[in-house]
């Protein structure tokens, strides 16, 4: 039996106008006990550079870079039982509550899901035909071996929705 490990609760506010949701933290991030936690994730790396700011390791000036640009975070997953770091290693997954968390957060306007697992957990959640746009974007897990570029190029379409 693995262990079962658990998502972190929800970074979202009022004014929040899109929500980026993963899958569930790795080893490093439940290390860390952050968001994106991992040394070698691209995930903190884009946002800064699409948000025009000044990169920092700080997490809690982090958040609070997300929320001034009006950027939410979460997981699909709320817990799972998990070797390793790997989405396909993921079993006997629980899903996080995400139509109470958009219904009580009307402002959320689309919807961004790093990496194919969250997609398709999503996609399940929600159903297809969902009220608000989703998008798939590259993971920024270091394991997704897409270049940072391209993963950055793709990763833009968050921009047009914070206007």
């Amino acid at each position: 039996m693995q262990n079962r490990i658990s998502s972190f609760p929800p970074i979202i506010d009022n004014n929040s106008k899109i929500i980026i949701l993963g899958s569930i933290p790795g080893v490093k991030s439940l290390e860390k006990q952050q968001y994106y936690g991992h040394p070698q994730n691209k995930f903190w790396k884009i946002i800064f550079e699409l948000l025009n700011e000044e990169f920092t390791e700080d997490y809690a000036e982090r958040i609070n870079i997300l929320k001034k640009h009006n950027l939410a975070l979460w997981d699909v997953i709320d817990s799972c039982e998990r070797k390793g770091s790997l989405d396909s290693e993921i079993k006997n997954e629980e899903a996080n509550q995400i139509e109470e968390l958009l219904e009580d957060h009307p402002n959320i306007k689309a919807i961004f899901c790093n990496g194919g697992k969250s997609y398709k957990n999503l996609q399940k959640i929600l159903g297809k035909n969902y009220k608000i746009p989703v998008f798939l974007l590259p993971s920024t897990s270091p394991l997704h071996t897409v270049s940072f570029e391209k993963k950055l190029e793709e990763w833009k379409k968050i921009v047009e929705f914070l206007n």
